[in-house]
């Protein structure tokens, strides 16, 4: 029979960072915005603030409770990251023939990709959540301070140029994320 017990993760709370915990919700502020979670999938998970600690624990825990307790503290990691530095992904353009457009709509959330392989259809892709989108020559920079919210965004224009009945190797032609992390 396997081993139960009690399983902790502590997360370190930096100054100009308050986290504020109801039930299984956590609300993070920081200097470039404010993020909420709700954990209310995760039962037998226990979250409370503790001085400059976040603390993510849960009894009696076997093998997939351990598992969600770490998953919910890297999820609390990410979003003080977040409100204190924020997230980068940059994407490349990348065509061989027909000269790609790519424009960004921020009243309708939506980026237009015209004359990709040179169809008269716009390819486009949704802006998910709080996102900027920025367009500078062949390249794409979406910023954010939600992790997901930015990989999303970033997925969506990677899947709009998807390729479907060509040769990859022959037709690179797309839109490809070639860095992502922390804005400095």
């Amino acid at each position: 029979m396997p081993k139960l017990l009690q399983v902790l993760e502590k997360v370190a709370i930096p100054p100009g960072v308050t986290v504020e915990v109801n039930g299984l919700q956590v609300k993070v502020k920081g200097p470039k915005g404010e993020l909420i979670k709700d954990f209310n999938h995760a039962k037998g998970v226990n979250i409370r603030v503790e001085e400059n600690t976040v603390i993510v624990e849960a009894y009696r825990a076997d093998r997939k409770l351990k598992a969600l307790v770490g998953t919910i503290a890297a999820h609390i990691r990410n979003m003080i990251t977040g409100v204190t530095k924020g997230y980068r992904y940059k994407l490349k353009v990348i065509y061989s023939h027909f000269p790609v457009t790519v424009v960004v709509d921020e009243k309708n959330k939506i980026v237009r990709i015209k004359n990709f392989l040179g169809e008269k259809a716009d390819r486009i892709a949704k802006i998910h959540g709080n996102v900027k989108v920025k367009v500078e020559g062949q390249e794409i920079i979406i910023e954010g301070i939600d992790i997901e919210e930015v990989g999303i965004t970033a997925s969506a224009l990677e899947r709009a140029t998807k390729i479907r009945d060509l040769d990859r190797r022959i037709f690179a032609d797309g839109i490809y994320i070639y860095e992502r992390g922390v804005i400095e």
